[in-house]
């Protein structure tokens, strides 16, 4: 689907900015669409794809997770062995290729759990492109790894303090910094969040791992998966692997969000679950807020999906009931992070652990007849500090 000329999925979406980035904006709509019609961009994408990141990512068969609870074949596209360890690397790939078109000749991201930050970091080296991210203060702490990394790459990485040191921050800050140089800085925006064009665009870049993994399912089941599951922060895997199965009606998309301490513990990050309709970062969607529409603050154990918005065509997909949304707590990650390290002799990001944990459940449910497929987006090496500590 794509967005309509004002840039909504249906009720969801839009460019809600303020004017010294309405040009901005156009501009990279304008670039973008020319781009995407030109075959040899595509062909320099794909190429980087193939020989730089190492796609394709294949689809693992890991039945030993759900053994004991269901026959159901349980198989998980391996994004954690892209080049990066990661999703992410899909979307500034096509991105930085966008910037050096445009000319311009600075990078800008934010991250939470560093992923995107050493995402764009590694394009910035590669294209030769200068890099700045930012990052909220308490990410920096609980994602030190990923911090070195940036700086090894060249990036410099701004830790911010403001509000609750988490994502949200550092989007408001990235923001602030695209609109005071607006004119020789691009912005790599590392989820289908922001304002139009920003949501079709990184969907266009993260469609590859559901084109990906509906052909490999075909290839060696022999059919389509019954079950398609990823977590749902902003959303941008998840968003990726439902592209591919968007028009297989039979095919049903979970998106799992991080419900924190609960859903009505007040401390949760499932802005589809527990939000209400409002405007964040330059869009229309569903996000966490006060009864006085102040953006309210949010909790996960994963820096990644500690964020109070969902990208709006996740609000549509929810909306029109194409894609059904389920809460995972922080325990229950954490569990399915070490059930399924065991099981698999695969450590999974905290990310992926909630998609993770849903799945066992949803196993329950399901035969040898069905196919549970789970986008695994990342892996958990950055991680491990942080879990060590919270089960010392």
């Amino acid at each position: 689907m794509r967005p309509d000329a004002r840039g909504y999925f249906g009720d969801f979406g839009g460019r809600f900015v303020p004017e010294v980035l309405i040009a901005a904006l156009g501009e990279l709509e304008i670039a973008m669409e020319a781009a995407f019609a030109d075959p040899a961009f595509w062909l320099e994408y794909e190429t980087i794809l193939q020989h730089f990141v190492g796609r394709p990512s294949p689809v693992y068969r890991a039945d030993r997770y759900a053994a004991g609870i269901s026959s159901v074949p349980f198989a998980l596209k391996r994004e954690d062995l892209n080049h990066t360890g990661a999703h992410k690397i899909n979307n500034t790939v096509g991105q930085a290729l966008l910037a050096r078109r445009m000319g311009k000749r600075r990078i800008i991201a934010e991250t939470g759990a560093g992923q995107h930050g050493v995402a764009t970091a590694t394009v910035g080296a590669k294209f030769g492109i200068p890099v700045d991210v930012y990052m909220g203060a308490l990410d920096v702490e609980r994602q030190a790894l990923n911090v070195y990394i940036m700086n090894l790459l060249g990036a410099n990485v701004h830790a911010v303090s403001g509000g609750t040191r988490t994502l949200k921050d550092a989007t408001n800050e990235a923001f602030r910094q695209w609109a005071a140089r607006v004119e020789d800085t691009f912005y790599v925006i590392g989820s289908v969040v922001g304002a139009h064009p920003y949501p079709y665009m990184v969907r266009e870049f993260q469609k590859i791992i559901g084109i990906e993994a509906r052909r490999q399912c075909l290839e060696q089941f022999g059919r389509l998966p019954t079950d398609v599951v990823a977590c749902v922060g902003g959303g941008s895997n998840a968003i990726g692997i439902f592209a591919g199965f968007i028009d297989d009606a039979a095919v049903r998309l979970w998106g799992v969000e991080a419900a924190g301490e609960g859903l009505e513990s007040g401390r949760t990050a499932a802005a589809l679950g527990a939000g209400s309709v409002g405007v964040l970062h330059g869009s229309r969607s569903y996000l966490l807020q006060t009864e006085r529409g102040q953006v309210q603050d949010t909790h996960s154990i994963s820096a990644g999906l500690d964020y109070p918005g969902v990208g709006p065509e996740h609000a549509f997909l929810k909306q029109s009931g194409r894609a059904t949304y389920v809460p995972v707590t922080d325990d229950e990650a954490l569990d399915a992070f070490f059930a399924f390290a065991r099981a698999e002799g695969i450590v999974p990001a905290l990310e992926s652990a909630h998609a993770i944990a849903f799945a066992r459940t949803l196993a329950r449910e399901r035969s040898k007849d069905d196919l549970i497929l789970v986008n695994l987006s990342g892996r958990g090496d950055k991680d491990i500090n942080q879990v060590r500590e919270l089960r010392r």
